[in-house]
């Protein structure tokens, strides 16, 4: 029966090919997506503190030498039951990512008293700007701001990563925060803590530690530095000192 015809006898519309397969390759889509978000979720979710595939310290590992903590900027009380450590380059993309995760590491368990974090300068050498950052960062803290601007260096990295007169452009982030920007001036021109964050940089060396973020807990490294695995290795290591 012709189209025409079988329309005039039956009153039907003609059938939807093109709907149905559009529908069919929806509902296919739909579940491709699902597929990938599902990943996504087992592939990002925080590891459990009892995780077999979480880090643990190397073999016959010594305890990390704390007396090389005063050449770092410290937040925390000093017998605080767990000490995460970071050498870190305020230039460096990755640094800049692990950033959120020790914020949240000081608001949720610095502040509680249960963990004490360092940071340790390890300005590279193919990052033109990151010895003027990292003394911004200790300028800043002349004038009891070094956190304020260690963070917001790092919320404003690609700004002046590639900066011909970084010490303007930190001046003005000095007097965002509220600082004396003269005093603060003259502490960048004059290299006041070019020094300190040297001393901080052979540290690193010491410890034969050479990329960026490095991230330790106690004398463990992470293996994937970020908020999931940093908790993590966190809550096992306090549960650990309970026992």
């Amino acid at each position: 029966m012709g189209e025409a015809k079988r329309r005039k006898e039956t009153g039907a519309p003609p059938p939807q090919k093109g709907k149905s397969n559009k529908l069919l390759y929806a509902g296919i889509g739909l579940l491709a997506l699902a597929a990938v978000l599902l990943g996504v979720f087992f592939l990002t979710a925080p590891p459990k503190p009892t995780s077999d595939g979480l880090p643990v310290a190397a073999p016959n590992a010594e305890d990390f030498p704390a007396q090389l903590d005063q050449f770092g900027v410290s937040v925390g009380p000093d017998d605080a039951p767990v000490v995460v450590r970071e050498f870190a380059d305020y230039q460096c993309p990755a640094c800049g990512n692990f950033a959120s995760a020790s914020k949240q590491l000081k608001e949720e368990y610095v502040a509680e008293g249960k963990v004490r974090f360092v940071y340790f300068d390890l300005p590279l050498q193919q990052h033109q700007n990151a010895m003027p950052a990292a003394q911004a960062a200790r300028c800043a803290g002349d004038q009891d701001a070094y956190w304020a601007m260690h963070e917001r260096l790092y919320d404003s990295q690609t700004e002046w990563s590639g900066s011909n007169d970084p010490v303007a452009t930190f001046t003005r982030y000095a007097g965002d925060l509220g600082l004396e920007e003269r005093r603060f001036r003259r502490c960048m021109t004059t290299e006041l803590h070019r020094e300190a964050v040297e001393q901080s940089r052979q540290v690193a060396m010491q410890l034969r530690v050479t990329s960026t973020p490095t991230v330790l807990v106690d004398n463990i490294r992470l293996t994937r530095p970020g908020w999931g695995q940093l908790s993590a290795v966190v809550e096992r290591e306090l549960a650990n000192g309970a026992e």
